[in-house]
């Protein structure tokens, strides 16, 4: 069994995290917001399809962690999404990290992943 009141702690932490409402995360994963709340509250438990939605809807969550505290939170680390187009709707690899770099930080490497599981690999030079 898991213990209710570790696991509300760490569902907190989870909505805290990616700087969600109860009412946002809700819509997030699908449920009704008086889920979350109720959970939240602990007059209900979490159902398996409940936690279902949050690992489907947030990959940084694992499983174990969440049900157990095992593990680690986020699973990986936070990264930024940028879209850069010119005229022609692409952008070199060359001039999208120079665009990306800023005084302080450089850019090592830009993988993009497609949606059919082939990728594209770009290292600065």
């Amino acid at each position: 069994m898991i213990n209710t009141e570790d696991f509300i702690k760490r569902l907190q932490k989870v909505i805290d995290y990616y700087g969600e409402s109860a009412s946002s995360f809700a819509e997030k994963i699908g449920v009704q917001r008086s889920s979350i709340s109720h959970i939240l509250s602990g007059r209900n438990k979490p159902s398996l399809d409940f936690v279902l939605k949050v690992l489907s809807s947030f990959p940084e969550v694992e499983l174990y962690w969440l049900m157990n505290g095992k593990g680690a939170f986020p699973s990986e680390p936070r990264t930024e999404s940028y879209v850069l187009e010119n005229n022609e709707g692409t952008t070199s690899s060359s001039k999208m990290i120079q665009n990306l770099n800023s005084s302080d930080k450089t850019i090592e490497r830009i993988v993009i992943f497609y949606k059919d599981g082939s990728f594209q690999n770009f290292e600065n030079s």
